[in-house]
């Protein structure tokens, strides 16, 4: 049996390699998918909550975007680009994410010509259940009304290409979901009156009727992203004793991870055609943690932007402390990766190997089945 730190070890080894690769060949492609639809919360957001009334959930102001072309704050939550960029520029011609939905839908002379290659439809502070983000951040879009949106867009992209071609296109595109943290920062913060067993099951349950839904407007092929040690970021570290992970929180994640796992599989068995491919982004971000140096990085417990200790107090601002050496920091802010660490994250996603990191296939092999 392969033990913790082999598996650590291993990633290390990995991720180097990957590096390697994107650093030499900056303009490689893995696959052509029809379109590309991202849901989820502040990890692939890309603007959606710009458009949201007395949101707290915002990044569009500096310094997020500092090292984005012409140091634009674009409401990423990163100091760049985030994950979604990196797996849409490898998985077809672009650039960048495609742009969020209520971005598109201010310009309604273009919506439609905008839609047919996707669409981001992902909301910081947002979750799998509908109330998640709302106490602290007053407005967010959840999973099931992103959902709703996109089924808007189906709609148009039909009536723009009609019912078979349509269905060609949204059974081929990719769609791309990092989501549940939030729901488990929640009950961080706010200390609902449920059991662990309880939550998980609501999540699961939900989420299974989510991905139900997608699949019965024609979503085929889903890339998910699993939970990442959510007790070791900056903003946890400042409020536990000693600046240690809080284990309950990370424990969590692990749980929820099984959890996705298990509905993911009886979920394919249950619809025909449905393919999907699970990355373990705790597995991927404590092996950066435990071993900085080896994946290129100096700081994995403090965040480059941010106030108070570990900078993880108050979300990053023009008033807060920044690092100067981006690159070599594992946060950006007290809950979000850097541009660095989203790009590495993305490349292991979408070109691992084996089972550890990314199952039962990675990204880059789902992108290529064809319906």
């Amino acid at each position: 049996m392969v033990n913790l730190r082999d598996l650590l070890l291993r990633y290390s080894v990995m991720i180097f390699m990957l590096h390697f690769i994107w650093s030499s060949n900056n303009k490689l492609v893995i696959a052509d998918v029809s379109a590309i639809f991202i849901f989820g919360d502040s990890t692939v957001d890309v603007g959606t909550n710009n458009y949201l009334n007395g949101s707290l959930a915002t990044a569009n102001k500096p310094y997020y975007g500092i090292d984005y072309p012409h140091h634009t704050a674009t409401g990423r939550f990163s100091n760049g680009f985030n994950p979604a960029d990196y797996i849409a520029r490898y998985l077809g011609n672009y650039k960048k994410s495609p742009s969020a939905f209520l971005a598109l839908v201010q310009k309604t002379s273009t919506f439609k010509s905008s839609i047919s290659r996707g669409v981001n439809f992902a909301s910081g502070g947002s979750g799998i259940l509908d109330d998640t983000g709302n106490r602290g951040f007053h407005n967010v879009v959840s999973l099931t009304r992103q959902i709703e949106q996109f089924q808007t867009v189906r709609g148009n992209i039909t009536e723009i290409l009609g019912d078979v071609k349509a269905s060609k296109l949204i059974a081929n595109a990719f769609y791309l979901i990092s989501v549940g943290s939030n729901d488990f920062f929640d009950q961080f913060r706010y200390n609902y009156n449920i059991s662990a067993a309880e939550l998980i099951f609501d999540l699961t349950d939900t989420f299974a009727n989510q991905l139900q839904n997608l699949y019965n407007l024609g979503a085929r092929k889903f890339g998910i992203f699993g939970i990442p040690p959510i007790g070791c970021c900056p903003a946890i570290r400042a409020v536990t004793p000693g600046g240690a992970c809080n284990e309950t929180l990370n424990s969590y994640a692990q749980i929820f991870y099984n959890a996705t796992f298990n509905l993911l599989q009886h979920f394919s068995s249950a619809n025909p055609e449905m393919n999907f491919s699970l990355g373990n982004s705790f597995l991927m971000t404590k092996g950066v943690i435990d071993n900085a140096a080896a994946s290129g990085f100096v700081e994995v417990k403090e965040a480059c932007c941010g106030t108070g200790p570990f900078k993880g107090i108050d979300k990053c601002t023009q008033k807060s402390d920044l690092c100067k050496k981006r690159d070599e920091y594992l946060f950006w802010d007290r809950f979000h990766p850097t541009q660095k660490a989203a790009k590495m994250a993305a490349l292991t996603l979408l070109y691992a190997t084996g089972q550890e990191f990314v199952i039962p296939i990675n990204f880059s092999t789902l992108a290529t089945i064809q319906h």
